[in-house]
Order: C-alpha cells, then structure tokens, then sequence
C-alpha cells in the first residue's frame, strides 16, 4: 500500500469518527431526506434549514453504517459549510463524477476542489462501494428537492 493510500486511509477513519455535521435533527428543521442503501444497510436522515434565498443554513445528519458513508457524510457537511448553492452545484457534480469514474482517475483539479473528499477516490473501483459514498449527496440533493430547490438550475 503507497503511503498516499495510507493517508487516505487515515482520512476516511478520521472522518467516520469524527462524523462533522451529525447530531440529532431538531424538531423545526425546514426539509429532510431519509436514504437508505438497501446493499449493505447504511441509512442517513439529513436535514436541512434554507433562508429566503434557498441558501442553506444548517446542515445535520443522523445516520448508521459503514466507515465509507460515515466519512462521506462528515466530508460532505465540512466541504459545504457556508457555501453558496453554485458552489455546492459544483461539489456535488465533483463528487459524482469522481465515483463514477469506476478508479479511472479523475482530473487533478477536481481533486484539489474536493479536499478530503479526495480520499473516497479508491472506492469508485468497487460499484457496491460507491453507493456507500453517495448515500449522503444524494440525501442533500432529495431534502433541497423538498424544498423547492434544483441543484441542476445552479451549475455554473
């Protein structure tokens, strides 16, 4: 294993610790989405609170299962935090691109935007895996659907 696996490696387990953005929802929160990855069973609430402009203005999550979708979790709530909707826009299709690349590779560039998000690249090469990863992105994209809130119509 090269030593940038090993870092990677090391990211994910801090990340899955860590599990930046997790708390219970509180009861006022605007919009929310429940997913569940019916694989391996990882399931995560992620609720939402948006201003006038959709903007979000909290973030939290609950949620059960392996490292992979804890980390992705916790990266995905560090990465966003204080973010505008067109740059989210753009995690978000960062991030997709990079799990679906199937261990391809993806662009330096994307990585570099990602951050820690870097660290999940490997497991693009195992398709069971990727669903781990994007449980939460795609629970953000449901709860800002809820919400009346397109990530498509704010791409750059």
């Amino acid at each position: 294993m090269s030593q940038l696996d090993v870092m990677y490696q090391q990211v994910i387990l801090d990340h899955s610790r860590a599990r930046c953005g997790s708390g219970t929802l509180p009861v006022d929160i605007q919009t929310s989405s429940y997913q569940v990855n019916p694989t391996c069973g990882d399931e995560v609430t992620l609720g939402l609170n948006l201003d006038e402009a959709g903007e979000i203005t909290q973030l939290i999550w609950d949620g059960d299962g392996c490292s992979i979708s804890q980390a992705s979790l916790s990266i995905m709530s560090e990465l966003l935090e204080g973010k505008s909707l067109a740059e989210i826009a753009q995690f978000y299709d960062d991030f997709e691109t990079m799990m679906h690349s199937r261990g391809q590779g993806v662009d330096d560039d994307l990585l570099d935007r990602i951050e820690d998000g870097a660290a999940l690249e490997g497991t693009s090469k195992f398709p069971n895996r990727i669903k781990c990863a994007l449980l939460g992105w795609y629970a953000l994209k449901d709860a800002l659907a809820k919400a009346g809130v397109a990530l498509e119509e704010h791409k750059a």
